[in-house]
């Protein structure tokens, strides 16, 4: 298999308001609707329809009709969901306000994301058989480094999100990792540095490579070797839901079309750039996996350089 993630499944109740409410403030929406979402099966979805990988996804939902739902909207992708459990709680539900910006808020449950710490035996022969694995903090860290002591040769891709605490400032975690994703929240949690170069710094002295993604900025990729800046597409956002997820997921397909070992700064930087590109036709559309284009919608936008 190119890509197994290991992640989080959602449902997604998304309202569309006029702005993201404040606190204490109650707003109106003007539409809501239920989709197929979670940090895991965004990326799985982005990592096969935009990124042309083969890939299996590893995850718990609960024996629910959302549960359902998510499970065939992979399988309806042509991802491997022999790697999904059913578990004694409910599917993971994410409640999301976007605004007329773009922007949102959201607030996940995570019901049954949260009840597994260990692979099965099948999952594990799953992770063994990838060339990139893609982990986030959507699910226990336990499982994350579960699923890296079985990943054989495979390029460890930890998206470092959503932001939350780790033991001993991550260590054990960070040990097991070939290339770190953040924005700029999670580089400064991680690293405790405010200034984008100190955390890459600081970081560098823990993972190989390191990715910042930094919104309409673009992105910063980092290795030993180098620091490169990518620059991101302008588009009009529409909502940026899943759009991270999209960058990770297409990023993580093209490190697997170049085998198993981590990439020099050149490739590192090619890998962005698609997934920028991905990410930015992502945000002008709604939802998190219904907004990821196709890998011929990538390549298009890829070949005009981000002429619209």
């Amino acid at each position: 298999m190119s890509v197994v993630v290991v992640g989080s499944l959602n449902r997604d109740v998304v309202t569309r308001v006029a702005h993201v409410p404040g606190p204490g403030e109650t707003v109106l929406a003007t539409d809501l609707v239920r989709t197929a979402g979670g940090k895991g099966g965004n990326q799985a979805v982005a990592a096969k329809r935009a990124g042309g990988a083969r890939v299996a996804f590893i995850g718990a939902i609960g024996a629910d009709a959302d549960g359902r739902v998510l499970r065939d909207a992979l399988a309806a992708d042509d991802i491997d969901v022999s790697g999904i459990e059913v578990v004694d709680a409910p599917t993971g539900t994410a409640l999301i306000s976007v605004a007329d910006d773009g922007e949102n808020a959201i607030v996940v449950a995570p019901g049954a994301n949260a009840q597994r710490t260990a692979l099965t035996e099948h999952q594990r022969t799953l992770v063994a058989d990838a060339r990139v694995l893609v982990t986030q903090l959507e699910i226990p860290a336990a499982l994350v480094l579960d699923a890296a002591s079985a990943r054989g040769s495979a390029i460890h891709v930890l998206n470092a999100a959503p932001s939350q605490p780790v033991a001993d400032g991550g260590a054990e975690l960070l040990a097991t990792v070939d290339v770190l994703i953040v924005n700029e929240h999670e580089m400064r949690d991680l690293s405790g540095r405010t200034d984008i170069e100190a955390g890459v710094d600081d970081l560098l002295g823990r993972v190989p490579v390191i990715v910042v993604t930094l919104g309409s900025a673009g992105c910063l990729v980092a290795t030993p070797e180098g620091r490169r800046r990518v620059a991101a597409f302008p588009v009009d956002a529409v909502d940026t839901t899943g759009a991270g997820d999209t960058f990770c997921g297409v990023f993580a397909a093209r490190l697997a079309a170049g085998g198993t070992a981590v990439p020099h700064l050149d490739l590192l930087v090619d890998a962005a750039r698609a997934g920028a590109a991905a990410a930015s036709l992502s945000v002008q559309r709604p939802g998190a996996q219904d907004s990821v284009p196709t890998a011929r919608e990538v390549d298009v936008l890829l070949e005009a350089g981000g002429r619209r």
